[in-house]
């Protein structure tokens, strides 16, 4: 079956087996908000959003249709989705002034929203180019889905938009992020019932649990269920009444059905006004101290055919009412005179004449548009000039005593309590459920700072900073919408599971690209993750939570936008989420241990080190590093701790091996000078990793990098610089298990004896005090490597004092 078939168009849901009593709890409303005149305008809005919508995707002249449409007035790619049209949004803000923002999950359906955005004459605000005009429809309408002109979905471009459009799943959880601590805005957020389908929409459902009335604003849902997808049926569309009842109830909402086709712009008007004074409801019982428990927050179901006003069918198929008219209804219209004859029909049926005169919007149309810009829904600043700087704390006040054991996340954890006291309304945690499990539950300790679930007595109305809800995707959803709109927040997670949010970084990142590349978009917080509970110390879970792969995603990033630190210490980690919290406008990722671990640099020493993200570690190296045989690198907490643990050893076994210890906590820095930002000059890298003009005449030194990722992301980034046939890696090889801590290490090859294997070996080839015992020693260093191995397997722990702080005689 090659395509959805079809015996009629619209087709209904089958009845279901539920007793009609559940349609006693969907909402009935008289339909009698507008008055006559204002009817008559929001038709007429309509009328010219449509036509403006479906000339975008055709027309490249001729674009009021005043003569016969020829084959060259269309476009020779025809892109583009029939979208909703938001004019009783526009017409409600008149009304009652209302502090609106518009997220449209069916993101594709761009020619609906900017054909809106014109006529209310926010594109011009922005984009000179598409004036109120003739000439600036005619701009917009040729320059749709063509070079230079907007894409065919909605972006950064766009104005008043906060959700890039390209993956369907995550406008609703972006809404709700977006209200949180803004207590008169209101989102409303369409989400069609093809990516009602998702996954992520499935739970964000849930996120008004986490929504405190009496603190943040409201989202108000619009599911749009025209009954189709591509080329298929929704569920949605095959769920009647009582169906989508019993679900939306399940949820906690109070459901109401806008489906009166005959009278559907009063049935919708009468039920977005019931909406917002059952938000207005809510809201006020919160902030007068008499808040209500378990509220029922509206929803609306708004089912309309699938392109509804297009063309009927075409060539014995159905088009209106069909999964057809999804994207573009006509598109042999350049070549085929029946279907250029049925597109002139089918424009012409809005009556571009009489409601777009000239070229402009007729008064009627006008009267519904909001007077003051800063009502348009494009031209909120909360939706490109929100950004509000927190009050990070001086970290370096709250370092711990170097020569120490401490757990990063414990110490960040007690930071993180501070910047949430200093930061009551425009700071939050968004996590799946894991701060305690990565040590980070000091943020806990106080109710204004701890959770925010409003269905838990235990947290609710307590103005907690913490939203944990164990879906990845609605963390992320919520910290995009809560960024965007200004504001700065944080997701700690699982090492193993960030990846379950990686396309939605990707596709935050392609949003903040092109805000970038605008003239009007002002910058916003960075997108920050916290990375724990590591490959390396999961030796209790096993190999399902053993996964760095994050890391790679965000180095394939835009340069001017990826940022990946792995500090290694508890005070270069302070440092780095101080730094990455008052950033703006980059993808931030800190990876870091959960486990008691050396504190290797004092607060100061650790400040210097951050800020160069690198250096030479001479407490570790032979003569503070002078004149090296060999250089060896620590990327992450564990690897670095074995490459100290490394050279300790080597100071014992063969003294005679020069060894420079390095550790990065800036990944960035290592990549070829000028392609990234903190990328080393060519001469800053031959400084801690020894260039060709070394004092002995033996060129470049050996380095070995043990790091905390896959290997090939270290490769790939290093790619470029010189010397690289004197570079080896180790990293995470995939090899892992429940088993104990340097057994991991030892499965992985980034043990100490591995470390130390490759340094003499790489040490050998310049020292020859070095080579002529190199075999022996490599082979003795191995195998205490295998004895500590069949002592993990014969006692079930590592040897005593595996983890002891090194020494240097």
């Amino acid at each position: 079956m090659p395509a959805q078939l079809l015996s009629q168009p619209n087709p209904p849901p089958d009845p279901s087996h539920i007793p009609d009593s559940i349609l006693s709890l969907r909402v009935d409303v008289p339909k009698n908000v507008l008055s006559s005149n204002e009817l008559d305008s929001i038709r007429r809005f309509r009328r010219a959003a449509d036509y403006i919508a479906a000339a975008m995707i055709f027309l490249k002249s001729n674009t009021l249709v005043e003569e016969p449409i020829k084959p060259d007035d269309i476009k020779h790619r025809l892109l583009g989705h029939w979208g909703t049209c938001p004019a009783h949004l526009n017409a409600i803000i008149t009304r009652t002034n209302l502090n609106s923002l518009l997220v449209v999950g069916p993101g594709h359906g761009a020619p609906a929203i900017l054909a809106c955005l014109w006529l209310e004459n926010s594109l011009a605000t922005f984009w000179p180019k598409y004036t109120r005009d003739r000439q600036g429809l005619s701009a917009l309408i040729r320059g749709f889905s063509v070079p230079g002109g907007f894409p065919s979905h909605i972006n950064a471009e766009t104005p008043g938009s906060i959700h890039e459009g390209g993956e369907l799943g995550y406008a609703l959880s972006v809404s709700f992020g977006a209200v949180m601590d803004k207590p008169d805005l209101v989102v409303c957020c369409v989400v069609g019932d093809g990516e009602a389908e998702s996954g992520p929409t499935a739970t964000a459902w849930h996120a008004y649990k986490y929504i405190d009335p009496a603190e943040s604003g409201a989202v108000l849902p619009i599911v749009h269920v025209n009954g189709f997808k591509i080329s298929e049926r929704t569920i949605y569309g095959c769920m009647d009444d009582k169906e989508l009842t019993a679900l939306f109830v399940g949820y906690g909402y109070q459901p109401r059905f806008v489906e009166e086709l005959n009278d559907i712009d009063q049935d919708l008007a009468s039920s977005m006004q019931w909406a917002l004074d059952e938000i207005h409801k809510i809201q006020k019982a919160a902030r007068s101290g008499n808040p209500i428990v378990k509220p029922r927050w509206p929803v609306l179901i708004l089912r309309t055919p699938k392109g509804w006003s297009t063309i009927k069918s075409l060539h014995g198929e159905y088009i209106e009412g069909s999964f057809r008219s999804h994207q573009v209804p006509l598109p042999e219209a350049k070549n085929d005179p029946e279907e250029r004859k049925m597109l002139q029909a089918w424009l012409e049926s809005y009556k571009p004449s009489e409601v777009l005169p000239n070229g402009e919007p007729s008064e009627e149309v006008l009267s519904i548009i909001p007077k003051e810009d800063k009502l348009k829904l494009g031209q909120k600043k909360e939706a490109y000039a929100a950004y509000e700087p927190i009050d990070v704390p001086a970290w370096i006040d709250h370092g711990v005593k170097k020569g120490t054991q401490e757990s990063c996340m414990k110490v960040v954890g007690k930071f993180l309590n501070l910047v949430t006291h200093s930061n009551p309304t425009s700071f939050r945690i968004f996590s799946p459920d894991e701060l305690v499990s990565n040590k980070l539950d000091a943020v806990l300790e106080d109710a204004d700072s701890g959770r925010n679930f409003q269905w838990d007595p235990a947290s609710r109305a307590k103005g907690g900073r913490v939203i944990e809800i164990l879906s990845e995707h609605t963390c992320q959803g919520m910290l995009q919408g809560y960024t965007l709109t200004g504001r700065t927040g944080l997701f700690p997670s699982y090492e193993a599971f960030l990846g379950i949010v990686h396309t939605m970084m990707v596709q935050y990142s392609k949003f903040v690209k092109m805000a970038h590349e605008t003239t009007w978009r002002q910058p916003v917080g960075s997108l920050n993750y916290l990375e724990t509970s590591t490959w390396a110390r999961q030796e209790h879970n096993g190999f399902s939570h053993q996964n760095p792969a994050f890391i790679g995603a965000v180095l394939d990033l835009k340069p001017s936008l990826a940022r990946v630190y792995l500090p290694p210490d508890a005070n270069c980690f302070l440092s780095t989420v101080a730094h990455c919290l008052r950033a703006k406008d980059y993808v931030n990722l800190m990876v870091g241990s959960k486990q008691p671990t050396p504190v290797w640099l004092s607060p100061e020493e650790a400040d210097r080190h951050c800020i160069a993200g690198a250096s030479i570690w001479k407490f570790a190296s032979t003569d503070d590093g002078l004149e090296p045989d060999v250089v060896l690198v620590g990327i992450g907490v564990e690897v670095t701790f074995e490459v100290i643990a490394a050279a300790a050893l080597l100071r014992k076994l063969v003294p005679q091996l020069r060894v420079r210890v390095v550790n990065v906590t800036d990944l960035m820095i290592l990549g070829p000078q000028g392609s990234h930002p903190h990328a080393l000059e060519d001469t800053d890298w031959d400084a801690l990793f020894t260039g060709d003009g070394e004092s002995d005449g033996k060129g470049r030194r050996y380095i070995h990098f043990n790091y905390h990722g896959y290997p090939v992301e270290l490769k790939g980034l290093l790619f470029g610089r010189q010397g690289l046939e004197r570079v080896t890696i180790e990293g995470y090889r995939e090899e892992g298990t429940t088993t104990t801590a340097l057994d991991m290490m030892l499965q992985n090859h980034t043990s100490r004896y591995h470390v130390a294997a490759a340094a003499i070996r790489g040490g050998a080839k310049v020292n020859k005090k070095v080579e002529v015992d190199a075999h022996e020693m490599i082979s003795y260093v191995m195998h205490l490597a295998q004895k500590d191995r069949e002592y993990i397997y014969a006692n079930g722990a590592d040897p005593e004092g595996t983890f002891d702080v090194p020494k240097f005689d």
